[in-house]
């Protein structure tokens, strides 16, 4: 399938002046690259699910928030997938020769950490045994299927954010967790192709 691209993230998109930043981030070449995994596998009650990660708290503009496991691109990894493969078994333990990568999803810029973010789209067919990360992972968020696909998730928050205060976002609440930002950007895109699938 196509993907729907920018379009679809923008619909969860909390800054207006997302693509003015993108483009500066562009011409200036100075921002840094990350692969995230996008991953669905079967529970133990054979439902399909997907994982997510709280991250822990720190002095750091994604302190205490909910995302996809990942990280930046280190000097020996061959591409962004390998990142995200190595970074999804390092943070919540599933090995990454266990992951089937389905696909590439649309790039996102992430101002407040100037980052680039390949999301890439992944199963596993063995119920994960997840060993979560200790210094970077406060939980696992495991959200069953049926739960991200109902239209009940989708909500608005005012949130205070690293560069505004009480702003009315966009966001999913998925198993009591409140996802905003370039996560629900890239959910978005995901739900779409899976309402387009399924």
């Amino acid at each position: 399938m196509e993907l729907p691209g920018e379009a679809v993230q923008f619909k969860m998109a909390p800054m207006e002046r997302l693509e003015e930043l993108k483009r500066n981030a562009l011409l200036q070449d100075s921002a840094r690259k990350a692969g995230v995994m996008a991953l669905f596998y079967p529970a133990a009650s054979k439902e399909t699910h997907l994982i997510l990660i709280l991250r822990k708290t720190y002095k750091g503009v994604h302190s205490a928030q909910v995302g996809f496991p990942g990280g930046k691109l280190e000097p020996n990894d061959a591409s962004l997938q390998e990142a995200a493969l190595r970074e999804t078994e390092e943070e919540v333990g599933v090995p990454r020769n266990s992951i089937a990568v389905l696909r590439q999803l649309t790039e996102i810029y992430i101002p407040p950490s100037n980052f680039f973010v390949q999301p890439f789209l992944g199963i596993t067919r063995q119920t994960p045994r997840f060993v979560p990360q200790e210094d970077e992972v406060e939980a696992l968020i495991e959200v069953p299927l049926r739960h991200f696909m109902d239209d009940s998730t989708l909500v608005t928050k005012m949130l205070t954010t690293s560069y505004a205060t009480n702003i009315e976002v966009p966001a999913y609440l998925l198993n009591k967790h409140v996802v905003w930002g370039a996560t629900a950007m890239m959910l978005s895109e995901v739900r779409h192709l899976l309402k387009q699938a399924l």
